[in-house]
């Protein structure tokens, strides 16, 4: 059918999992660093929060016309995982301090932002490189 609007164009599955994997380095690296058990109770009990954030996320951007911007798509899952991941650990009881808050938005920034930013950057190199 030409004339008809261009196909639709799906996430990359493994931008998914990238997120996923940087949130889970992310509750890691804290709970390593207060000197918290890596167990996978104690870990998952960390980390359900701010994984349902980045699914929350994840799905704000997926009804969106692919390709999104990257940083774009990085921006609406990171201020979903840092927001619904704070109000859950509100809800759930966990403790959340200010300086606990600043961390987890600037961790949480570099991890989803920087791949993006990176990708984005290495996609332009290569681009301009076969031209």
């Amino acid at each position: 059918m030409s004339g008809s609007a261009p196909a639709r164009r799906r996430a990359p599955w493994w931008a998914f999992v990238a997120d996923v994997a940087l949130v889970v380095a992310f509750v890691l690296i804290g709970r390593s660093s207060h000197a918290e058990a890596l167990d996978p109770t104690g870990a998952a009990t960390t980390a359900w929060p701010f994984l349902v954030g980045l699914v929350v996320g994840w799905l704000s951007v997926l009804g969106v016309r692919w390709p999104l911007p990257a940083l774009t798509s990085g921006l609406v899952v990171w201020v979903a995982t840092v927001v619904v991941g704070v109000l859950l650990r509100v809800a759930s009881g966990q403790g959340v301090q200010v300086s606990f808050v600043v961390v987890t938005v600037i961790v949480l920034g570099v991890f989803t932002l920087g791949w993006r930013a990176l990708a984005a950057l290495i996609g332009r190199r290569r681009r301009s490189a076969l031209r």
